[in-house]
């Protein structure tokens, strides 16, 4: 006797439309779904104030990690101008080194339009802030970063800061900068950590 096929008819869930960025987040919470929840993530993104709820996803431990690259996807391909940058940015303090990872990937893919943050935090009055930017350049590694740096080494007053900057000098300065590099001798002097910082970039600036 010939067995019969039977063609069963799978019943195809609808997937919503949101009309609030909080109709898809509620979603996105609410479903277990893995295939859902990428929907959700994908939608979430489309509306307005949606990026500073994305950054927080990313920094929360009950997400699952297999999301996380589907979130930092979302929010690269945000315009940005409507990008949270500077929170963004603010995941390369934390210690989790994914997390970090996924930060600078980010902002990797928003290229030129950090520089603007970067620039803001390396001519601002807080020290801090002021090698937070110099460490966001080592990571991303503009075309401009050695520039920037330069301009940073010429007339900064702080011995943390400079070197900070002397440390990426090391990787990225050209033999040309080796005279402002001698300079921070004078201007930091009595300071033997200054003379070590500045004769090891030196030396591996020449190779």
């Amino acid at each position: 006797m010939a067995l019969i096929k039977k063609h069963v008819k799978q019943d195809i869930e609808k997937l919503p439309t949101f009309s609030t960025l909080e109709e898809a987040i509620s979603y996105f919470e609410s479903s277990e779904n893995h295939d859902n929840k990428d929907y959700a993530i994908e939608e979430i993104a489309k509306f307005d104030g949606a990026g500073e709820y994305l950054i927080f996803c990313i920094t929360r431990e009950d997400v699952d990690k297999s999301y996380l690259t589907k979130i930092s996807a979302a929010i690269s391909n945000m315009d940005p101008e409507d990008a949270p940058i500077e929170e963004i940015m603010n995941l390369l303090k934390l210690e989790n080194a994914y997390v970090r990872n996924l930060g600078i990937s980010i902002l990797r893919d928003f290229g030129d339009a950090i520089k603007y943050y970067i620039v803001k935090f390396l001519i601002g009055d807080d020290r801090d802030l002021r090698i937070f930017a110099i460490n966001v350049l080592g990571d991303v590694n503009f075309a401009e970063s050695r520039d920037m740096l330069v301009e940073l080494l010429e007339d900064e007053e702080d011995i943390n800061v400079a070197m900070t900057a002397v440390d990426y000098m090391a990787e990225i300065g050209e033999e040309k900068d080796i005279e402002l590099l001698e300079s921070l001798k004078v201007r930091f002097n009595n300071e033997f950590y200054v003379e070590f910082a500045v004769d090891g970039a030196i030396k591996m600036i020449k190779g």
